[in-house]
């Protein structure tokens, strides 16, 4: 099993961001995270991670999750004036290991090539495009070949062109791990995944494969109302 969340909630000052939220997740599932602003998709993921704790007060809460996460938040934090490759390896750098005979080098083009980024390797981070940079922005989080990716809001503010070619990628990465991916956008659930899980106002409101919807517009907005 990926993830196991039993009982999470998680107060940020006076607010009660997250309630009693219990989800489990299997190995290899894609599952698209909707939820209204402020529903608490994004802290939902900051736990999941490891930035943040959920409360220690009141009941049992337990969170499983695998040790090897690769994430991409919605405000990617890159390093503008980094060059692509030079990103990448300070990142490796970081994070892995040299795996027997594969050199950190060697992992480096690995992942310029796997998202589509050898044209624009050796160019500054900020002359990229909004698309581009996503795609850096995806190669660090497949960074040590991670068990589980968490994905949020990575198509917002793409052109169509850009939109189509990173929804391959995900679709792509999805095939061999665990995916989360946080979106408003209701086709790209659609598209991309096997399951939904709707919060609203903190709480797991919907929690089923995408096959059992019949309408999902209409069914996020029942649950979100």
């Amino acid at each position: 099993m990926a993830i196991r969340i039993e009982n999470l909630n998680k107060h940020i000052g006076k607010q009660h961001v997250l309630k009693n939220v219990n989800l489990t997740i299997g190995d290899g599932e894609v599952v698209g995270l909707l939820g209204p602003n402020g529903a608490g998709k994004s802290t939902l993921m900051k736990i999941l991670v490891g930035v943040w704790a959920g409360d220690q007060r009141g009941g049992e809460t337990l969170i499983e999750v695998p040790k090897n996460v690769g994430y991409l938040p919605e405000q990617n934090p890159l390093y503008e004036d980094m060059y692509v490759r030079e990103y990448l390896r300070f990142f490796v750098g970081l994070r892995c290991k040299e795996e027997g005979s594969k050199s950190k080098d060697k992992i480096v083009e690995e992942l310029i090539e796997r998202v589509g980024l050898t044209a624009e390797a050796n160019k500054r981070v900020g002359q990229l495009s909004k698309g581009y940079k996503q795609r850096v922005g995806l190669a660090q989080a497949m960074i040590g070949n991670p068990e589980l990716l968490i994905l949020d809001e990575p198509t917002t503010g793409l052109d169509p062109n850009q939109l189509e070619d990173i929804r391959a990628l995900i679709r792509e990465m999805g095939k061999d791990r665990t995916v989360i991916l946080s979106t408003h956008i209701l086709q790209e659930v659609k598209q991309m995944c096997s399951r939904v899980v709707i919060i609203s106002n903190g709480a797991v409101k919907v929690d089923k494969a995408i096959g059992e919807i019949e309408d999902l517009e209409e069914t996020f907005k029942q649950a979100t109302k």
